[in-house]
């Protein structure tokens, strides 16, 4: 892109939980080379901070347990005094869970589908008043190819959190749209981040990749290039959709 075009999120604030994992540093990163001012929302402020050094005052950290609706609300009033209303929310925040049925926790339920679906109701519930204020905004939910698999891999709790996340996202898609206000998701498999590959074992790993039909498992700027177009202004007349950033290990 040469100097003089206009970025296509130039002067745009866009918010990004869990944005100190893997997926999420690089999603930071393709907002920010598209003119966002950039929130870095994480409950690890150190997992932050390579961001901040990298990108300065193009982002700014706020430490939030998104579980919490509480804190949500004050890390939102927080970042609308910083850098004003948030156009762009990307729900990318989660965890990871292997176990099935019969070995999920009432606690382990709890704390999955606080930290992979709560927290996208939380700022959505946050940020759309603004947004609909200004008749303008992208909403991004992070799902997963276990919504539509049950779980290759994944276990209960955690597929059923992303099946839930991709429900978010179709009844914010009908409720909003007419404000102005897109709703998608994008449903990746096997992104290569700690979270999910280092939990397979080597044996699960070659099979898997043998599914795969590309061969191999997701890079995470795939991913973010993925958020890019479904931020930007091309993406316009789409809502309501979720992604598959697969590799074609399902097509439907």
């Amino acid at each position: 892109m040469t100097a003089h075009q206009e970025l296509p999120l130039q002067g745009r604030v866009a918010l990004v939980t869990g944005a100190g994992g893997t997926m999420g540093r690089a999603a930071v990163r393709v907002l920010v080379e598209d003119g966002c001012r950039v929130v870095l929302i994480d409950v690890n402020a150190s997992s932050m901070a390579p961001l901040q050094a990298e990108f300065g005052a193009a982002v700014c950290a706020v430490v939030c347990d998104i579980s919490d609706a509480a804190a949500v609300r004050a890390a939102h009033a927080e970042v609308v005094q910083r850098l004003g209303p948030i156009d762009v929310l990307l729900n990318n925040a989660g965890i990871l869970s292997t176990n099935k049925l019969e070995a999920t926790s009432a606690d382990e339920w709890r704390a999955v589908l606080g930290a992979n679906l709560d927290g996208a109701l939380f700022w959505s519930q946050q940020v759309v008043p603004g947004m609909k204020a200004r008749r303008w905004g992208r909403i991004i939910n992070t799902s997963s190819l276990a919504a539509k698999t049950g779980g290759l891999t994944a276990g209960t709790a955690y597929s059923v959190s992303k099946g839930a996340m991709s429900a978010l996202t179709f009844s914010l898609a009908r409720e909003l749209a007419s404000f102005g206000i897109t709703a998608n998701a994008i449903a990746p498999a096997y992104v290569k981040t700690p979270m999910i590959t280092e939990q397979l074992t080597e044996a699960q790993r070659q099979v898997l990749l043998q599914q795969i039909p590309v061969g191999r498992f997701c890079e995470p700027e795939e991913f973010a290039h993925a958020v890019r177009f479904l931020a930007s202004p091309l993406a316009g007349f789409i809502t309501g959709e979720v992604l598959d950033v697969n590799g074609g290990l399902l097509m439907d």
